[in-house]
């Protein structure tokens, strides 16, 4: 689970999930110029799809550690041998976010380390599995027609979107972690404007696809 870059001073609440999720496609990269009607389509089905997946349980060892505020992430997959790094600093930071934002209700105490959990699980899931065929069916991008002949093709940061509606709904968070992530890079980067003594740009996107070592 990345952290990326979004709007430190925005009311980022108003935006829902799909409309976080559409951020998050239009910025994966092959997704500039799409028409954000099939970005909307794409981001419903794929959010519904990790909706509905049953529990995936996960053989992966966890292991804690520091640094993923430098690196941007919360979690990441690596799976020689199977591991979940958990990066306690970036978690620790979520927590005190949610608290300052007044979104406790939607985040309970201990959800952010649950969700990250949930969404690298579902990654491997979706990676080594027929589910990532389901997927592909369930988004209805095709790579090659021939006939009645369609071949699904893969829509680049489906998966990110899919997995964070499935950490939303096993963890029984009231908001998708896509909603954390966006509010995490804006209280981070908003940390490197004070610390640098200059306002800079922000882009929009909260997070993409996860960073892991196959």
């Amino acid at each position: 689970m990345t952290v990326k870059n979004a709007p430190a001073r925005a009311d980022l609440a108003a935006t829902d999930d799909i409309g976080w999720a559409v951020r998050l496609l239009a910025a994966t990269p092959t997704h500039e110029h799409r028409d954000p009607e099939l970005l909307r389509r794409w981001a419903r089905a794929a959010d519904a799809f990790g909706s509905a997946l049953a529990p995936v349980a996960s053989e992966a060892r966890i292991v804690e550690r520091d640094g993923g505020l430098e690196l941007g992430l919360l979690a990441r997959y690596t799976s020689r041998p199977p591991t979940v790094e958990l990066y306690t600093d970036t978690i620790e930071l979520a927590e005190q976010v949610v608290d300052a934002r007044g979104w406790r209700d939607w985040y309970p105490p201990g959800s952010v380390r649950a969700a990250a959990l949930a969404h690298e699980a579902v990654h491997v899931h979706l990676h080594h599995g027929p589910a990532k065929a389901a997927l592909k069916r369930a988004l209805g991008h095709s790579a090659l027609r021939l006939g009645r002949l369609r071949v699904p093709g893969h829509v680049a940061g489906a998966e990110e979107v899919a997995a964070h509606a499935y950490a939303r709904t096993v963890c029984g968070l009231g908001r998708s972690p896509l909603l954390l992530t966006a509010a995490l890079a804006a209280e981070t980067e908003t940390e490197t404007e004070t610390q640098s003594g200059s306002a800079t740009g922000s882009t929009p996107p909260p997070a993409r696809d996860a960073r892991r070592e196959n």
